[in-house]
């Protein structure tokens, strides 16, 4: 059975009670985003996946997981796995959407990583400080980011113990050799726990939507030995750049062109030495805090490599 088949069988069981598809139909699907389309296979069933719970009325906590298995949270490395956690509530947060029920933080000996609980899950409270053990929970990405959705079918039990939370931050340094496509003036999904980077106005999540513009550099430190990929969010990129999110719409509306504003940054940035620290999101560390080193950099060596990059 062919990777596409595989999940269009998987699909098909998710959602055989409630529409009337067949596996050829759903694979058929796939092989269009994937084929004409380019799209990543995971990427694709994730589309195909969001264009059946738009048309089943559903959400996509009523999805049939299958089945989940003990994890830690270093585990977590794909979206759409169904596991279980033990952890401690670090830290809660004000839920920015009515249909957030609580968001926050939580942790193991293995690092921390942030939660949702919805609203119309119906679940008990979580108190912050609080250990429990969470079962079926589902996991999330984007850019590298990963996080678990409380559901209305996860089960949760609190522990009378205490868990010794681990940090999970990296500190890196090195010559900004590249700034990575997606980087600059970027448009984010408008949905309410969304924030996925737009490609060409539409969400994989949720299709054609009118975006919220951001700022962001997907940058390459290189320290002589070692590559390290950063991502920088807007207070980052804006404190790096010295470049605000006002000042990149307006260079881009005179332009007529978002370009100018990546190309600003790398002008402004790269060449020089920086050591930065952060939480690592899969591939990138998430820069928190940013120190301009004086590095030992040989500035036409930096952009040569830069420029093979």
């Amino acid at each position: 059975m062919t990777d596409l088949r595989q999940h269009a069988v998987e699909i098909h069981e998710q959602f055989s009670e409630a529409l009337d598809v067949s596996v050829d139909e759903i694979e058929d699907r796939l092989e269009t985003l994937v084929s004409e389309y380019r799209v990543p296979v995971e990427e694709a069933r994730r589309s195909v996946v969001s264009t059946y719970l738009d048309e089943a009325d559903m959400g996509r906590e009523d999805i049939a997981s299958g089945g989940s298995e003990a994890a830690e949270v270093a585990d977590i490395d794909a979206p759409e796995e169904w596991l279980d956690l033990t952890a401690k509530v670090v830290e809660l947060w004000d839920p920015r959407a009515d249909s957030i029920a609580q968001v926050g933080l939580l942790g193991d000996e293995t690092g921390t990583v942030k939660f949702t609980k919805w609203a119309k899950s119906d679940l008990p409270e979580l108190e912050e400080g609080a250990v429990y053990r969470l079962g079926n929970l589902v996991t999330d990405e984007y850019e590298g980011r990963f996080s678990v959705k409380l559901n209305s079918t996860t089960t949760i039990e609190e522990i009378d113990e205490d868990i010794e939370v681990g940090d999970d931050s990296t500190e890196v340094e090195g010559a900004l050799v590249d700034i990575q496509s997606g980087s600059g003036l970027i448009k984010r999904c408008p949905e309410e726990d969304c924030t996925r980077v737009l490609q060409n106005g539409r969400c994989s999540e949720h299709g054609e939507v009118e975006g919220e513009f951001d700022l962001r550099i997907k940058g390459v430190l290189d320290d002589g030995e070692t590559i390290h990929e950063v991502i920088f969010n807007q207070e980052s990129t804006e404190e790096l750049t010295g470049i605000t999110l006002d000042e990149a719409q307006e260079m881009a509306m005179d332009a007529l062109d978002t370009e100018v504003v990546v190309e600003e940054m790398r002008e402004t940035v790269l060449g020089r030495y920086y050591r930065v620290a952060g939480p690592t999101l899969g591939r990138y560390v998430l820069a928190n805090d940013i120190e301009l080193l004086d590095g030992p950099v040989d500035a036409e060596s930096v952009l040569i490599k830069a420029r093979s990059l």
